[in-house]
Parts: structure tokens; C-alpha cells; sequence
């Protein structure tokens, strides 16, 4: 990988290539390099905290998010919605649909978004918390971040859809094994089985 990858729980990533930007920062377990970006997906608990936020924040941090969750932020929060793209640095910054077609958690028409992050030459998607759908056929990544926990988003099976229509370099599980109703490592294992694209499942760093 061209920039470094670490999943911090959940649906939360630090990634690193020059610039430091967080994804859905939520229960840092202890103290993390200060954020350049930071993206949050949805307004739900598990992906905005804001006390979480405040732990990696500095003077020139920049949000980028959706509508309803910068009615609870303060700063440089920079709103999108699904098509919507931007640049801050050498760093470009697509959102994208992400809801749920068979669930009622995640509505289509609030706005959600994943990310597609392109950092030096590399794209990196992140779904948020979404199932398959029909906008997933015209994405394309190097590294797929896919919920796999179940109930709330994709479980394993659907998160292999996911994987067959992005036809991702590389494949890394989230949104398992924290939440007490959405699966454990099982997931994650079954996912790698079944995702025909390489996997890696990250260790939570501690």
C-alpha cells in the first residue's frame, strides 16, 4: 500500500501518506497524531463523536461531511453530498451514495455518504454504512473498507457483492466485533472466504 492503513475499531481508520486524515473517529482508545482531514460518514453515535473528534483536532483541521452532522460541529466543516467532490491539499475526496436498500437504518434520502479518498495515486473507499447497491457498479477503488457486521449493514454475504463490483486491489472488513448486535471475527473470516478479491483483516490497534 502506498499509504498506511490502521483501523482503529469499528467503522474508524487512521490513514497516513503525508497527510493524516481519520475516518469516523469513534472510542479512541489513547492518544493519536493530530488529524490534517476528517471525515465523517453519518450522523449516527458510532460514527460521530464528537468528544472523539476534539481528541485529534487542531487549529487547522478540516471536517468534511454531510449537512446533518455539521449542525453539530463547529470550525472548517466542509458539507457534501453523494456526487459531490473536492481537493484540500494533494489529497481529492468523492462521496458517495451509502444506504440501506432492504434495511430501515439507513434511508437513501438522508444524505448518507462513503468516501472515496485518493491519496498518492491510491484510491481508497470507504462504504460507510451501506449494503450493496446499484451505484457500487460504476466505483472502482485499490482498497475496499466494507462493513461485514450484519443487521445494520452488510453482512458478510452482501459485503462480497460489494467487493465483486468495486474489484478491489484489496479487501479490509469493518464494522464487526464491537457493537453487541453485529457479528464478531466470524464475519470477517467468512467475508475473506467468499470476497474473491485479496482480504486482510486488521488487528484493532490497541
Amino acid at each position: 500500500m502506498k499509504n498506511a492503513i490502521v483501523w482503529l475499531g469499528h467503522a474508524s481508520f487512521r490513514i497516513s501518506g503525508g497527510t493524516i486524515l481519520y475516518i469516523d473517529p469513534w472510542q479512541l482508545k489513547k492518544s493519536e497524531p493530530k488529524a490534517d482531514i476528517i471525515l465523517i460518514t453519518h450522523d449516527h453515535f458510532d460514527h460521530l463523536s464528537v468528544p472523539d473528534i476534539g481528541k485529534i483536532r487542531k487549529k487547522d483541521s478540516i471536517i468534511v461531511t454531510t449537512a446533518s452532522v455539521k449542525k453539530q460541529l463547529d470550525g472548517d466543516v466542509r458539507t457534501v453530498k453523494p456526487g459531490d467532490t473536492l481537493t484540500i491539499g494533494t489529497v481529492s475526496i468523492s462521496a458517495v451514495p451509502a444506504y440501506n436498500p432492504s434495511k430501515p437504518f439507513h434511508p437513501k434520502d438522508a444524505g448518507n455518504v462513503g468516501f472515496i479518498i485518493t491519496m498518492n495515486g491510491e484510491r481508497i473507499y470507504h462504504t460507510g454504512d451501506t449494503e450493496f447497491i446499484e451505484e457500487m457498479k460504476s466505483l472502482s477503488a485499490d482498497i475496499l473498507l466494507v462493513p461485514v457486521g450484519g443487521n445494520y449493514t452488510a453482512d458478510a454475504d452482501n459485503a462480497a457483492k460489494i467487493a465483486g463490483a468495486v474489484k478491489p486491489k484489496l479487501a479490509i472488513p469493518m464494522h464487526w466485533g464491537t457493537l453487541q448486535d453485529v457479528a464478531g471475527r466470524d464475519a470477517a473470516e467468512r467475508f475473506k472466504k467468499m470476497a474473491g478479491v485479496p482480504v486482510d483483516i486488521l488487528v484493532q490497534e490497541s
